[in-house]
């Protein structure tokens, strides 16, 4: 048997401090220096320029030992390159936050301590720490009531009720979403975190985390959020969290809206209602790659999910750039080289060419996902490909699902009928649990079970053509391989069982 060795990038620099970069500001982003000039004191990421990037599965170690092998490599270069400049700023008594998910530090400092950073020589970029939103989404119809048990028509058309008839609904697996939190102990999918035994036994440590701290820029310090800052147990802000989440897993006596029900969930809060920052993310990130307690202590990999559920973006009228997607993407390689398959939504902003352009949702290492209908036609809002905003021409989405008139839970236990590609994701994060509970020996085999998805899903072909690309190709730019397929999906996951 021929081995895939792993492969990474250590992104390498001389990091001697009395070395001086020639330009320094030319590593600051425009809009953290449009700041300073009416702010005497900003948030930003300092990116340091040795960092490790993985670039390939370590198809051979489990998914536990990958995690912990990506985990310790992660720790231990940020350990070392960023000893100095921690020093640093500890002695000027300024506050900062490190991460590992990628080599950065969080600073919240006035314009000549930014300045002195990006002289450093050991420093690659500085990223304004800005706004970030989550997809929109619109409201079709909403239900305070309870509804009969039969599936709903999502999961009827992808075949996850056939699945579950073949004995598997998720047992053993557990999915995560980061998103605007998640109220936890609603009927559909309390039973199913991870976090809840009974009600004597309910513990949140390892299983939510939450990264908002304080309020987001684009709200005033007077407009408290509703769940507050630094909650220890799951609070959904805003309804969107909550919905994607049902959509994995929830079910009860009265409802199946899940997919794969029987799946257990964690998640991490990354927006105030609905807005979000880099560092945000980076925070979620690094949670879900190992998840720590709540206070922060005693990280373990061995906790992490087995799929991501992503429904935010980013675009460059709100401040996204080129530095921003860098660092980013390094994330997204990073999480899946842990094992953990990173679903994203592609975006709302169709039904142009091209639209599929807001981080996450383009990078290549992203599983983007795309919206469509009762009738398996792409909806008019899903983000088109290709990836015209960094000239790859890559096409994307990689797959389409049920993204309209999708019904799930939302805060205090009422439903709601939300359209959107932050509605299709969660279906394929749902497939993807399914697969792995069929066939365990999958868990950790990112890319082989992004493949088993596209291989499997059903031809859909238009007669738009986006950059040259004709919609009746295999894949296009708008439905990418076709509309999900959960039971040709779980069966073909079987087969591979020797």
């Amino acid at each position: 048997m021929i081995k895939r060795f792993f492969l990474f990038t250590v992104i390498f620099f001389s990091i001697e401090s009395f070395l001086l970069a020639s330009d320094p500001i030319a590593k600051v982003d425009k809009s953290l220096l449009e700041k300073y000039k009416t702010s005497t004191l900003n948030e930003y990421l300092v990116l340091m320029k040795e960092r490790i990037v993985f670039h390939q599965s370590l198809d051979f170690l489990s998914k536990t030992d990958k995690g912990k092998y990506v985990y310790n490599a992660l720790v231990k270069k940020a350990d070392q390159s960023q000893k100095v400049i921690i020093e640093y700023l500890k002695a000027k008594n300024i506050s900062y936050q490190s991460f590992i998910i990628t080599n950065a530090i969080k600073v919240n400092s006035d314009y000549q301590t930014m300045i002195t950073l990006a002289t450093r020589n050991d420093v690659d970029i500085i990223i304004d720490n800005g706004p970030i939103k989550m997809l929109d989404y619109s409201v079709g119809k909403t239900s305070e009531s309870l509804r009969m048990t039969e599936p709903e028509w999502g999961l009827k058309l992808i075949k996850a009720d056939s699945v579950w008839q073949m004995g598997f609904k998720g047992k053993g697996i557990v999915v995560a979403g980061q998103d605007t939190g998640y109220d936890w102990d609603v009927s559909p999918i309390k039973n199913q975190y991870r976090g809840f035994k009974d009600s004597l036994n309910v513990s949140h440590a390892y299983n939510w985390h939450d990264a908002i701290h304080k309020n987001n820029p684009k709200f005033p310090d007077s407009l408290i959020n509703p769940c507050g800052y630094n909650t220890k147990e799951p609070c959904d802000d805003n309804n969107h969290g909550t919905h994607t989440m049902g959509t994995m897993v929830g079910e009860d006596s009265n409802n199946n809206i899940g997919v794969a029900p029987e799946s257990k969930w964690i998640a991490c809060r990354n927006m105030d209602r609905g807005w979000g920052q880099p560092s945000t993310y980076l925070e979620c990130f690094e949670w879900l790659l190992a998840p720590f307690d709540l206070n922060g202590k005693n990280a373990d990999p061995a906790k992490s999910p087995h799929v991501i559920n992503n429904s935010w973006y980013c675009s460059t009228e709100e401040g996204c750039n080129a530095s921003n997607f860098k660092m980013m993407e390094e994330v997204v390689k990073n999480i899946k080289a842990s094992g953990v398959v990173v679903v994203v939504s592609a975006g709302n902003s169709g039904s142009a060419c091209g639209t599929v352009s807001g981080p996450p949702g383009f990078f290549e290492p992203s599983f983007s996902v795309g919206a469509s209908d009762k009738n398996d036609m792409i909806a008019g809002f899903s983000s088109r490909g290709p990836v015209v905003i960094d000239s790859s021409m890559r096409v994307k989405p990689n797959v389409t699902a049920p993204g309209v008139g999708v019904r799930s839970v939302i805060r205090n236990g009422a439903f709601a009928s939300f359209n959107g590609t932050s509605m299709a994701g969660p279906h394929v994060a749902g497939v993807v649990a399914l697969m792995i509970s069929a066939n365990p020996a999958l868990s950790g085999k990112v890319e082989l079970i992004e493949d088993i998805i596209e291989s499997t899903a059903v031809r859909r072909t238009t007669d738009q053509m986006c950059g040259q690309i004709p919609g009746t190709q295999i894949p296009n730019p708008v439905f990418g391989y076709g509309r999900i397929d959960a039971l040709a999906a779980v069966k073909k996951s079987l087969s591979l069982i020797s």
